[in-house]
């Protein structure tokens, strides 16, 4: 599948019709993630034919997106169930397989490396401070083969310092920059738009003590 074919199949997608602030709910825009994915794909050969499990997936996009690329099994995880009825009817539409669960993420209690891939667009933190780093935390505990993450690029240095020294990863990359266009989603936005410089990271997960 071409880029474009795969950006205009997200930008049909449904979003949070209510956004919830202390979730940090933010659309991943279909510009953003058709190239998060498109990379992981045809740079790194991690979503076909892979298991791939999308943290915090809101409404689905980077998960479709997996699906799309004939991921062998998509899992969503998110803890607002309203979001994974969105998420699932996106799926529907676009004829795709996935599975959804509702939990934290911090609450999965998975054990071991049982998926090769995790993509997620984690909270930035700016609600609860530290958040993307524990959504990154448990994703290196259980791919096998990458974790495909969304950080604002004003933290770079303190994202990789962390993922290395403290999440075991062997590791940490730096894709692209892109420019993350927040609408006005909450009262407390002061403009209609803001633009967020986020990185793109690739973290390969270290081998584990068994």
């Amino acid at each position: 599948m071409k880029l474009k074919q795969l950006e205009g199949l997200l930008g049909g997608l449904d979003q949070f019709p209510n956004p919830k602030v202390e979730l940090e709910q933010y659309p991943t825009g279909p510009h953003i993630a058709s190239r998060m994915l498109f990379t992981a794909e045809n740079s790194f050969e991690d979503i076909s034919n892979k298991v791939v499990a999308d943290f915090g997936c809101g409404c689905g996009t980077l998960g479709v997106a997996a699906a799309l690329l004939s991921a062998e099994h998509v899992l969503s995880i998110d803890i607002d169930p309203k979001s994974l009825e969105i998420a699932s009817l996106n799926a529907e539409e676009l004829e795709v397989d996935m599975d959804f669960i509702q939990s934290n993420v911090m609450d999965l209690r998975w054990r071991g490396q049982i998926v090769d891939t995790v993509i997620m667009n984690p909270p930035f933190g700016t609600r609860k401070k530290g958040a993307d780093l524990d959504f990154l935390n448990v994703a290196l505990k259980v791919a096998s083969q990458a974790v495909y993450s969304l950080h604002k690029s004003s933290t770079r240095e303190h994202v990789k310092r962390t993922a290395l020294r403290d999440f075991n990863a062997s590791n940490a990359e730096v894709l692209c920059e892109l420019r993350y266009d927040l609408p006005k989603l909450y009262k407390f936005h002061k403009k209609k738009e803001v633009d967020i410089a986020v990185d793109l990271w690739r973290f390969v997960p270290g081998k584990h003590q068994s």
